[in-house]
């Protein structure tokens, strides 16, 4: 266990909110436990660096309680509108909530998992996470934590000897149980429930929980909680932009009150600056394509309002909800500014430089990831032609945020597109060879030392 207490600060605020918002339950007991990835930079910032490989895959992979905090696994409960349509049959059906604990900037960090057994909301489901899926979740995190992205953390990866079988994937397949830190997991979908049942003394509880804990606020005003996840959410939607991340699934059982991506199912970061590309195979309609998840997002933040309307007034949750656009559009700006390298100038010349940029972008096609690559800090190359013109005399007004010293840009562009992410799986597929997903996430971390 941790030998440093001063830097594990263990908690059990859930256990305030009762059993209207989660159930006990155990972990599966895994045929075995192999680590495959721990993150040692996120587990410093948790106090929880400490632990051997021993310990470690005790916690993580046969979920040993930590000391002080939470006395055994709670699966959350809630609801959610699933590609628009209601579904109040969910809930944490193959993950739950073990741990919770302060960071190094004393903000309150769940620790959940994704894959580690049968809970009451599983369903039909068997409660556990391909070792594919667990490699891919890696991957996002660590690829939108390096571009800006407010995004819970891969803290682990156990492999844990069962053979699973997919639909979507190769099977019999091997499977894990992954870890991820968070800053909380209570979604736009834990306060659907809530209305649903009709639970005014559960949603004020909740409101509560969340403006104390996550908040730091001594408030139990669903306003204002309204008026933080406008701001977090619109804040979230310009990042996925600046990105070029898709998420798949901006489900409103899927959106943290706080405003951080989590959970990866079908991800994608799209090659060029397409508004109509999609990451699910299964979303036909393109309802949660690149250039809709401002409006997927929105969308989502509205059900939360509906659902607040159990303890406020209508007229204030209206007011905030028209607000999503307007906050919206100066964190585009800005998101966009923090990829390109630049400092902000006025509004105008701001919104000007970007109009030119997404103009540029959508009609020649050109590769996201080396566009960004080759534009950090405002010197364009030549190679861009007149269609680059109107962005080529924008962007001389700015000056750098950051200069070009890093050896990351003696580079090549760090990518995450589809076709890697096959390649880094392929090896572990075929050889166990974890080497090309060790070497990439190094090659990301060096990314976002270079942008940050």
């Amino acid at each position: 266990m941790p030998t440093h207490p001063q830097a594990y600060r263990p908690e059990a605020a859930l256990l305030d909110l009762g059993p209207t918002l989660w159930d006990p339950v155990h972990a599966a007991d895994f045929p075995e436990t192999t680590l495959r990835f721990r993150n040692e930079t996120a587990a410093a910032q948790v106090g929880l660096d400490t632990l051997d490989d021993t310990e470690w895959t005790q916690a993580f992979g046969r979920f040993v309680p930590l000391p002080g905090t939470l006395p055994q696994p709670l699966a959350l409960r809630y609801h959610g509108h699933q590609f628009r349509q209601y579904n109040p049959d969910i809930g944490d059906g193959r993950g739950f909530t073990f741990a919770q604990m302060r960071d190094d900037r004393g903000r309150l960090m769940d620790l959940g998992t994704k894959g580690s057994g049968q809970t009451p909301y599983s369903r039909f489901g068997d409660g556990r996470l391909t070792l594919k899926g667990g490699v891919r979740e890696i991957l996002a995190t660590e690829m939108l934590e390096a571009l800006n992205v407010p995004t819970s953390r891969t803290l682990s990866l156990i492999e844990t000897g069962e053979e699973l079988t997919r639909g979507d994937e190769p099977s019999p397949t091997r499977s894990a149980v992954l870890v991820r830190l968070s800053h909380g997991h209570i979604r736009i979908g834990t306060f659907q429930r809530l209305a649903y049942i009709q639970d005014e003394e559960g949603m004020r509880a909740a409101v509560r929980y969340v403006l104390h804990h996550l908040y730091g606020e001594a408030s139990d005003d669903p306003i204002r909680l309204l008026d933080h996840v406008v701001t977090r959410t619109a804040t979230l939607a310009s990042r996925y932009m600046a990105a070029g991340f898709v998420h798949g699934v901006l489900n409103s059982d899927n959106i943290n009150v706080t405003g951080e991506s989590f959970d990866y199912g079908p991800w994608r970061f799209a090659p060029t600056w397409d508004p109509a590309f999609t990451a699910a195979y299964f979303d036909h309609a393109g309802l949660y394509a690149f250039g809709r998840q401002p409006e997927a997002i929105h969308w989502d933040v509205m059900q939360l309002a509906a659902s607040l309307r159990l303890i406020a007034d209508s007229d204030p949750l209206i007011a905030l909800l028209e607000q999503f656009g307007p906050r919206y559009q100066p964190r585009i700006t800005e998101s966009l500014l923090w990829r390109l390298g630049l400092l902000s100038r006025t509004p105008e010349e701001d919104r000007a430089l970007v109009q030119a940029m997404e103009r540029a972008l959508r009609t020649t096609a050109t590769p996201m990831d080396r566009f960004f690559f080759d534009v950090f800090g405002g010197d364009l190359p030549a190679g861009y032609g007149a269609e680059w013109d109107a962005f080529r005399t924008a962007v001389a007004r700015y000056s750098p945020r950051k200069d070009r010293s890093h050896p990351y840009w003696r580079g090549e562009p760090c990518s995450m597109l589809i076709d890697e992410v096959e390649a880094i799986w392929a090896p572990i597929a075929e050889a166990d060879d974890w080497s090309r997903l060790h070497a990439k996430v190094a090659a990301i971390r060096q990314m976002g030392d270079a942008l940050s």
